[in-house]
C-alpha cells in the first residue's frame, strides 16, 4: 500500500509539472518539464531526508553527545525490529519532532531542543516510539517525498505566473489558474499523506512502549505550547512530517479541514480506548 501511495504521488508531480510546462512554453514545456520532473523525482527520493533536516539545522548527535536520547531510540528500534535510525537535535525552543528518511535501514528521528526541555523521559520515549512506529511502517518515505513535491507545486505556481504577465486575456487567466489551482494542490498532496497515518503511529507507539499514558501526556503538552509559539523555519510543505502540527496555533475552523493532523484530543481519546485494550 505505501509503495502505492509512493509511486501516485510521484506521478502527480510528473503530471502537475507536465501541466504547467504547457501553459508556459506548449509541447517544448511538456517535454522539458517532463525531463525536469524525472530528475526532481529522483532527486527526492535519494535525498529529500537530507534537505529536511537541513532546513531545520538538526545537527546529529552520537551516544557520547546524547547518552540519554540515543539509548531511548536504540531500545526502541530494539523493540520496533528496526536498524538504528540516525539521531538529530533542532537547535530550537519549540518542542517537536519528526522522523524521516526513504526506508528503516537510512532513517533519522530528529528531537528539537524545547522537547526535551519540556517532557519527561517517559514523555519522550513516546513520542519517540512514535517516531519509530513511522520509520518502521514506511511512513517517512511518502512523508519525505510529499515535502518535497508540496514544495515543487508550490514553487511552480510562483514560477508560472512569473512568465505569464501581461493583459493578454488568456495570460490573466492561465495567471488565476496557477495561483488558485496550484496552492490548492500543494494541499492535496500534503492531505493524501493521510491522517490515519498519524493514528496508527500513535497506536504503534503505544505498543511499543506499553504505556499510552505517556504519549497522551506527551501530546497534550506538545498541543498546548504549539499553540502559543511558532517552529522556527516551519514551512506548511514539511508541516505534516511532526508529531505536532507546527502551526496549531493558526488553525482557526476553515483551515483545519485542510490540516495534516488530526486534532489532539482525538487522538488522546483513541489512546484512551487503546489503553484498556492493552489492560
Amino acid at each position: 500500500m505505501e509503495i502505492f501511495k509512493t509511486v501516485f504521488l510521484l506521478t502527480f508531480l510528473t503530471l502537475m509539472m507536465v501541466f504547467v510546462g504547457n501553459l508556459l512554453g506548449g509541447q517544448t514545456g511538456m517535454i522539458i518539464a517532463f525531463i525536469a520532473a524525472l530528475g526532481m523525482n529522483f532527486f527526492s527520493y535519494f535525498n529529500s531526508d537530507k534537505l529536511v533536516l537541513k532546513r531545520y539545522n538538526a545537527r546529529e548527535v552520537t551516544r557520547n553527545q546524547a547518552h540519554g536520547l540515543f539509548e531511548i531510540v536504540e531500545r526502541l528500534a530494539a523493540r520496533a525490529g528496526t536498524p538504528m535510525p540516525k539521531v538529530y537535535i533542532i537547535p530550537d525552543d519549540t518542542p517537536n519532532a519528526f522522523a524521516t528518511g526513504r526506508n528503516p535501514s537510512h532513517a533519522a528521528v530528529a528531537v528539537t531542543e524545547g522537547l526535551l526541555k519540556l517532557l519527561n523521559e517517559h514523555e519522550i520515549e513516546g513520542v519517540l516510539a512514535h517516531e519509530m512506529s513511522h520509520v518502521k511502517h514506511y511512513d517517512i518515505l511518502i512523508g519525505t517525498i510529499a515535502a518535497t513535491i508540496a514544495g515543487a507545486i508550490a514553487l511552480l505556481a510562483q514560477f508560472g505566473m512569473f512568465f505569464r504577465g501581461g493583459d493578454n486575456r488568456n495570460n490573466i487567466i492561465v495567471s488565476l489558474v496557477l495561483m488558485l489551482v496550484m496552492p490548492l494542490a500543494a494541499s492535496i498532496v500534503q492531505m493524501a499523506v493521510s491522517r490515519n497515518r498519524e493514528y496508527m503511529a500513535d497506536e504503534g507507539a503505544a505498543r511499543l512502549t506499553g504505556h499510552p499514558e505517556w504519549l497522551q501526556s506527551a501530546l497534550s503538552k506538545l498541543d498546548m505550547y504549539a499553540r502559543s509559539g511558532d517552529l522556527h523555519n516551519a514551512t506548511p510543505q514539511t508541516a505534516h512530517m511532526f508529531i505536532i502540527n507546527p502551526f496549531s496555533g493558526h488553525n482557526i475552523s476553515f483551515k483545519s479541514l485542510f490540516s495534516t493532523h488530526p486534532s489532539t484530543a482525538n487522538r488522546i481519546e483513541r489512546l484512551e480506548i487503546l489503553k484498556d485494550q492493552l489492560r
